[in-house]
């Protein structure tokens, strides 16, 4: 194995600091003259006719407060065009909270999404801790509007979709809105040194453990009102890319990064070991990323996570998005550092080679969002490279502590 995909080698090292600088150049024309984010274009170039959505914004918000830990040129002035964005044109002055996005022409995308509100949790947590204007504002207001709209105290888990006054709360409950939630609460307490967010990231996780465990380790994504789970959502938009029917290996692989930083995070051991607290949970972090890659990673006769699964873990859609590689890269860099298992090594260097031979664009840059299962590119979801935020951490995540969030890592140089 070439020694530049080895976990913990300064070939590695090297590869995934000049990958992360690749990307973090690449996604410079994103800030409309508003502040809101240009979906981009596969090299680069901003594609000004589609909506400048919240979620998108917030990544970059969230990337380039990134790059200014790493010292990226430019990189300020790029947040700072971002929070801008999310404090202005974004923001719903009549209603509170944030629109989903701004299409071309001027008008508003209608509802209010969990989702995109989880991101400017996350935007503003990382742009606080980079010290730049107004994140802490943003912040407050972002929490503030969170907790009154799309908290569910009663359930310690999320509301999804509300009509855009916030009047008509949409019965659709669903884990990837309440999956990022977990990821912005995280964040929030390590930006802030208050506890409370991750003790709200902790009800989540047990949640979802519970059904996890009853479905063989595949996470059911929908759910109705009272949450129970709706395993034929979509099963006529299989590749719906935010509501996709069946089992989403990538999501597996994903919630068992959040959960064992959770459990590093909540209940840590003196030696920097696992605690018996936290053993349980990574416990489980390792069922759901072994079933996730099992059921995904080469499932049909080429290199590639699948897309979903049925309940039975044969692949429906066969796509390859590149979120569900970096995922994979992260959580598999977690789960060695944490178990010191080599299975796990050995998966982040197949992944890595997967990366390089397959996934990165070494022409134009970044990475293909979206490839067919012979691994050619495919542009019927995700067309173009919209924004920067999985491949980023996917660079960087396997370098620093597990039991902080990336920004507060980067920015404190807590290397593994």
């Amino acid at each position: 194995m070439n020694p530049k995909y080895q976990i913990g080698t300064a070939e590695n090292r090297a590869f995934l600091q000049g990958a992360r600088d690749n990307l973090l150049a690449f996604g410079h024309r994103f800030p409309s003259p508003g502040g809101s984010s240009y979906y981009l274009g596969d090299d680069g170039t901003p594609w000004t006719d589609r909506p400048r959505e919240t979620w998108i914004t917030s990544r970059m918000v969230h990337v380039y407060s990134l790059g200014t830990f790493l010292g990226h040129e430019g990189a300020e002035e790029l947040a700072d065009a971002g929070l801008r964005g999310l404090a202005g044109e974004l923001h719903d002055d009549a209603n509170g909270g944030w629109y989903p996005g701004i299409r071309a022409d001027g008008t508003y995308l209608p509802d209010k999404q969990c989702y995109a509100h989880a991101f400017v949790i996350l935007a503003s947590s990382s742009a606080m801790l980079a010290g730049r204007p107004g994140a802490k504002e943003l912040f407050e207001e972002a929490t503030e509007t969170f907790l009154r709209r799309f908290w569910d105290e009663e359930n310690g888990l999320t509301f999804d979709t509300w009509n855009t006054e916030f009047t008509v709360c949409d019965p659709y409950r669903g884990l990837n809105a309440n999956m990022h939630t977990v990821e912005a609460f995280l964040a929030a307490a390590d930006a802030t040194g208050d506890e409370i967010w991750r003790e709200r990231a902790g009800r989540i996780i047990s949640r979802v453990l519970v059904w996890a465990k009853e479905n063989n380790w595949r996470i059911p994504e929908h759910y109705s009102s009272d949450w129970m789970p709706d395993l034929d959502c979509n099963r006529d938009r299989p590749d719906d890319p935010f509501k996709p029917y069946g089992a989403t290996p990538g999501h597996g692989i994903e919630w068992a990064r959040l959960i064992t930083q959770y459990a590093m995070s909540a209940y840590p051991a003196a030696d920097g070991k696992i605690s018996e607290k936290a053993a349980p949970l990574v416990e489980a972090a390792e069922q759901l990323y072994n079933r996730a890659v099992t059921d995904g990673w080469n499932a049909d006769g080429a290199p590639g996570i699948v897309y979903t699964t049925d309940w039975n873990g044969k692949p429906v859609v066969h796509d390859r998005m590149h979120w569900t590689l970096a995922e994979a890269i992260n959580t598999s860099s977690t789960l060695y550092y944490v178990t010191g298992k080599q299975v796990y090594a050995d998966h982040y260097s197949a992944f890595l080679q997967y990366l390089d031979e397959k996934v990165m664009d070494h022409v134009h840059g970044s990475w293909f969002h979206q490839m067919d299962q012979h691994n050619q590119l495919l542009t019927t979801v995700w067309p173009g490279k919209s924004d920067l935020y999985h491949a980023t951490q996917a660079m960087l995540i396997p370098l620093y502590r597990k039991d902080l969030s990336i920004a507060r890592a980067v920015r404190d140089g807590a290397f593994c």
